[in-house]
C-alpha cells in the first residue's frame, strides 16, 4: 500500500492546496504551501497523488488518521456483526433435549451479538426416511428462539442434512439488552454478583469444536 506523503515528505513541486476548511489555495510552490501549513499548526498531507500537479490539504494529520482507524474499525465491527455462524444438531435427529438447549443457547448469544445462526440437522444413515423429525428438532431451536429472530431462510436440503437460517430481530434484541442491563443494574445496587457472559471469541471456539465432532457435511455414512 502506497504510504502518505506529509511535510517535507512531499517532493513535488509545485501542488494544488486546499485549506482545511475547504478552501482553495490553487496551485504554489511546496515550500510556500508547508509555510501556510505551519503558520495554522497544521499538516501538509498530499490526498491526490497521481494527479498533475498533486494535490494536498492542510489539515491535522494525527486526527486525520485517527478518523480513518475509528472509520476502519466501525467498518469491520459492521463486517463481523453480519457473519454467519453455523451450529450443528449432532450427528444424528437423535439429538438429547439437553443438547438441543446448548445448541438454543449458544445461538441466542450469537444474535445477541448481531450475528445470523445457520441451524443445521444432519441425518445419519437411513434416518433421512424420517425427515420430519430432524424438522421438528429445527422447528423446535426456531420456536425457543423467536423472541429474539426471525426466520430468514426455511428448511433447505443439502444431502443428507437440512438447515435454517435465523436472522437477529433488532428491535426484539435491543428491548431484551436493556431488560439485562436493567437487571444487572439492580442487582449491582443490591451488592450481588454478577456473572459475566462468555465472550463470543470463547463461544465461537466452542461451537466450532463442537461443529467438528459432528463431522464434515459429506460425512453421512450410512
Amino acid at each position: 500500500m502506497q504510504r502518505t506523503r506529509i511535510n517535507f515528505m512531499i517532493r513535488f513541486s509545485p501542488i494544488r492546496v486546499i485549506g482545511p476548511d475547504e478552501e482553495q489555495f490553487g496551485v504554489i510552490e511546496t515550500p510556500d504551501a508547508l509555510r501556510k501549513a505551519q503558520e495554522m499548526g497544521l499538516d501538509l498531507v498530499e490526498i491526490s497523488p497521481d494527479a498533475r500537479p498533486p494535490v494536498c490539504k492542510i489539515m491535522d494529520y494525527g486526527k486525520y488518521k485517527y478518523e480513518l482507524s475509528q472509520k476502519a474499525r466501525k467498518t469491520r465491527a459492521a463486517s463481523k456483526a453480519t457473519e454467519m455462524k453455523e451450529v450443528r444438531l449432532g450427528r444424528s435427529v437423535k439429538i438429547g433435549e439437553h443438547d438441543i438447549q446448548i445448541r438454543i443457547d449458544q445461538s441466542r448469544r450469537f444474535m445477541m451479538a448481531g450475528h445470523k445462526v445457520m441451524v443445521t440437522q444432519k441425518f445419519k444413515g437411513r434416518e433421512i426416511a424420517h425427515r420430519d423429525l430432524g424438522l421438528q428438532n429445527l422447528r423446535q431451536v426456531a420456536d425457543a428462539l423467536a423472541d429474539v429472530c426471525k426466520i430468514e431462510q426455511t428448511p433447505r436440503w443439502f444431502g443428507k442434512q437440512a438447515s435454517i437460517i435465523l436472522a437477529p430481530d433488532r428491535a426484539k434484541v435491543d428491548a431484551i439488552k436493556r431488560k439485562i442491563e436493567k437487571e444487572k443494574a439492580e442487582k449491582l445496587a443490591r451488592g450481588e454478583k454478577v456473572e459475566e457472559d462468555k465472550s463470543i471469541e470463547e463461544l465461537e471456539a466452542q461451537v466450532e469444536a463442537q461443529n467438528a465432532e459432528v463431522g464434515p457435511d459429506e460425512g453421512d455414512e450410512e
